[in-house]
């Protein structure tokens, strides 16, 4: 098992964090209407709400940013980024992005219509509000194992390619405009897909001539475990493992907050001319002229400087041992999570661990609050306030197969003394366990309902 492993870096910078009282937490809980995406950060003191945009920038990329040129159209720093684009991902055409959401958007806008179907492994929060936005049916096909939190397995956020074809010839290729995967599966638990797994995928969407576009926030990790785990890769670099995974695809998505370490900024790529052309057009309407994309031209220095550094070994390597350090001393606790842990999150079984709590009375909301209730700790719920929607045929409410509490881990942010403080909160809530109660919702809007809900306790 992982010890908590030494940073390949120095800290030259420090920024000050206070734990607040347990009245003064009370206190911003109930003004916040108990969502912690609602609290005040200087109110929290271990913020592992996210791990988008969270992360802290290197020297290189801090020095990147006095290089911005700030040039409406064609200002160097596209081109630069363009080049590392090129390099990583392969595709013919890319436009930058203020963030993955507004990539999602503008893919979704253009080919999306009411009745479409877009598969995936699983989709997270945003990619499955885009796709509903537009009248579209979000399809998850993950494997039955991604469901099972105790199995071992080293990619389990694989596809189920024999689910894939089914649901394909079921609906019908046509009302498929395009299909997805997600690397690493964030709403599994962080887990990585295998290249043989994406192969897969890809020969099945190619025979059935539907555009295959993978989502690409965690890549680099992914790109890590393949490498570790995967027969035939372990002389690769994550970088030659990321440029043969994205051969296999039309084109990508990504929201570059994660992997890229930048604290804005994303991208959408593609090979069809057309495609990008009507992309550019839409571009230019919601985000900005395609060179800058919402972003300023310091923004898309530090994307291009931090998209080579994500995919650094030394860093991958720490990156992932932290994350299973956290995971083992959780485990110790006698806190159930989804096994093996995955590149960027622990996720807590909050409906295991708090089974007096029904899916109705939102059991990750109820552990999610007494994280910060009793440390101080912001992670965030996902299962039933994110993931259950009424079935668009019967009005019946579908919720999720797990009652999920990410805790994800800002990169370079956090120390071995953090985790094992979160682990001290996390042993006294699995002490009282038992005396939790669920909530109830106030407030709640259609869609991404989980950013700005309000709750109280029952």
């Amino acid at each position: 098992m992982p010890n908590h492993p030494a940073e390949p870096f120095r800290i030259k910078m420090v920024e000050s964090i206070q734990l607040k009282s347990k009245e003064a937490r009370k206190e911003a809980m109930i003004k916040a209407g108990y969502n912690l995406f609602t609290v005040p950060a200087e109110d929290v003191y271990i913020d592992l709400l996210t791990d988008s945009g969270t992360g802290a920038m290197s020297q290189n990329q801090w020095a990147s940013i006095m290089l911005g040129d700030e040039s409406y159209a064609g200002a160097t720093s596209y081109y630069k980024l363009e080049e590392v684009i090129q390099k990583i991902f392969g595709f013919s055409h890319f436009v930058p992005t203020h963030q993955g959401r507004a990539a999602e958007n503008i893919l979704s806008s253009i080919l999306i219509k009411p009745g479409s179907y877009i598969p995936s492994n699983m989709h997270f929060d945003t990619t499955d509000a885009n796709i509903r936005a537009q009248g579209g049916r979000p399809e998850n096909l993950v494997i039955d194992d991604a469901f099972d939190i105790d199995k071992i397995l080293p990619f389990k956020g694989n596809m189920d390619v024999v689910k894939l074809e089914y649901f394909i010839n079921e609906k019908g290729p046509e009302n498929i405009p395009f299909g997805c995967i997600t690397i690493t599966n964030n709403a599994g638990g962080g887990q990585p897909v295998s290249l043989e797994n994406i192969k897969a995928v890809s020969k099945i969407y190619r025979k059935y001539n539907i555009p295959f576009f993978i989502d690409a926030c965690r890549f680099a990790e992914n790109s890590y475990f393949i490498k570790m785990r995967e027969k035939g890769y372990a002389s690769r670099s994550p970088l030659e493992i990321a440029q043969e995974i994205f051969s296999l695809a039309d084109g990508t998505f990504m929201s570059a907050k994660k992997d890229a370490i930048v604290n804005i900024g994303g991208f959408l790529a593609m090979n069809d001319n057309k495609l990008f052309q009507d992309v550019c057009n839409a571009l230019i309407l919601r985000e900005g002229f395609p060179t800058y994309g919402g972003l300023a031209g310091r923004d898309l220095e530090a994307l291009a400087t931090g998209l080579m550094e994500g995919l650094q070994e030394d860093y991958l390597a720490y990156r992932i041992q932290q994350t299973a350090y956290l995971a083992k001393k959780t485990k110790e606790a006698g806190v159930p999570i989804i096994e093996p842990p995955g590149g960027h999150a622990v996720y807590l079984d909050a409906g295991t661990l708090l089974p007096q709590i029904p899916q109705s009375e939102f059991p990750g909301q109820a552990l999610t609050a007494a994280l910060y209730l009793e440390g101080g700790i912001r992670g965030v719920e996902i299962g039933s306030v994110m993931f259950a929607h009424p079935d668009p045929e019967s009005g019946e409410i579908i919720y999720p197969n797990l009652e999920l509490v990410r805790l994800a881990i800002p990169r370079r942010v956090y120390t071995q003394s953090h985790l094992d403080y979160v682990v001290k909160i996390l042993v006294k809530i699995f002490t009282q366990r038992e005396s939790y109660r669920g909530y109830k919702l106030t407030y709640s809007p259609e869609l991404l309902r989980h950013f700005t809900a309000r709750f109280e306790p029952l």
